[in-house]
């Protein structure tokens, strides 16, 4: 009697070789779309944030006839000679546009720890101990210590996603500026001198210059943005600095960039193999007074280093810096880490998105200034084009698409 033999089924090598390299390449098919599914989303919740802040700024507004100052608070400290000097007893009046904002985007707790005295401190673990005596209401000079906690206290409203920042040396990160129009003349300290005296001037060049929608140290509101607040940029975005010499987050410094916008561009000091970088021999102000001077550190701070952009050099070009120090003036456009441009605040409230290619006129000439004349004179027409127009409230400059 024979028994027949029952063969098993089952997969030869090649077939499961085959059927692998198929998966391998629907995965590396599916990968891209999903992280450009993330990145999507990542850039939505960015833009929302920003429209947040936008409302926040309109409702801040609506409370106090005014918008949001850049650099207030409580004077100068007057056992200090300038504002530029740390202290513990009052601000030097160098807080930023986004603390007053705080109540109007529910963070009314970190308010409430800024606007009274507070007594405690963080320790090296991170924790609170007691301080005495008492930091007084509005805090000590933002950035002078890492041990004031609203300063140190990241806030998720002020955060883009897609900016992978964070921690120390950051003293409070933010990824959002506002808007101080088409020059630096005068930008950093506006119509004040060191002593936080208004002189007549600093108010001369303050006018000349300061042509955005804000001016640091100075009252400014919606009527004061006479070309039309949806035709005027804001705010925009900007990078937080990694640790890794990004043009966008790490200024170059000593550059003739008054004269000459592009010149960090064009003089050698960006990486030619590695554009986005800064080469080697290029002096910044981290590699010369250290790495707590990154772009966007300090969201209390009112230096243009940390929250403040302009409309000179197109988004996602080089910080580059006339001076030495976060304190001097230099070029601070606004950058992201979206492919290929970043949002900004209109005035309306409005969240655009602008891109690297946006026409920016001639980046060689120099920028309006109360000493110049032609085209770089007060009162002409942005030379930057119409994105330097898009940062000027009053220039009677017509702008239709962007």
């Amino acid at each position: 009697m024979f028994r027949s033999q029952t063969s098993k089924a089952g997969f030869t090598l090649v077939e499961l070789l085959v059927v692998i390299a198929i998966i391998g390449v629907l995965v590396g098919l599916l990968l891209p779309a999903v992280q450009a599914a993330r990145e999507a989303a990542r850039r939505m919740s960015c833009s929302n944030n920003f429209k947040q802040i936008g409302l926040a700024v309109h409702n801040y507004h609506s409370a106090y006839n005014q918008l949001p100052k850049q650099k207030t608070g409580t004077g100068l400290d007057p056992t200090t000679g300038a504002w530029w000097d740390g202290t513990n007893v009052t601000n030097q009046s160098q807080l930023s546009w986004l603390v007053p904002i705080t109540p109007f985007i529910e963070q009314q707790a970190i308010w409430e720890q800024i606007s009274n005295p507070l007594g405690f401190e963080l320790s090296a673990g991170g924790g609170l101990v007691p301080r005495t005596p008492s930091w007084t209401a509005m805090g000590p000079k933002p950035g002078s210590n890492y041990v004031y906690p609203p300063g140190m206290t990241e806030l998720p409203s002020f955060r883009c996603p897609s900016d992978p920042g964070t921690g120390l040396p950051g003293m409070g990160r933010t990824n959002y500026a506002c808007c101080l129009g088409d020059s630096f003349s005068k930008a950093e300290s506006g119509a004040v001198n060191q002593t936080l005296v208004v002189t007549s001037a600093d108010a001369e060049w303050c006018r000349a210059g300061q042509r955005g929608a804000f001016v640091v140290h100075q009252k400014m509101a919606f009527r004061d943005i006479l070309d039309g607040l949806s035709n005027t940029i804001i705010g925009g975005e900007i990078n937080t600095d990694l640790g890794d010499r990004d043009i966008t987050t790490d200024a170059a410094i000593f550059k003739p960039v008054k004269a000459t916008p592009s010149i960090c561009r064009t003089d050698g000091s960006v990486d030619p193999q590695r554009p986005r970088f800064w080469a080697s021999g290029t002096n910044t102000i981290i590699k010369a007074h250290g790495s707590i001077y990154g772009r966007g550190y300090q969201w209390m701070t009112g230096e243009h280093l940390h929250t403040g952009m302009m409309t000179i050099l197109p988004p996602n070009s080089t910080l580059c810096y006339q001076g030495e120090w976060p304190g001097q003036e230099g070029i601070a456009p606004p950058s992201s880490r979206h492919q290929g441009g970043c949002h900004v605040l209109m005035g309306d409230g409005a969240i655009k998105f602008v891109t690297n290619s946006i026409e920016s006129g001639n980046q060689e000439a120099h920028m309006v200034e109360f000493s110049r004349t032609g085209i770089s004179a007060p009162g002409s027409k942005s030379p930057y084009g119409l994105w330097g127009a898009l940062g000027t409230r009053a220039s009677k400059e017509t702008v239709s698409e962007f």
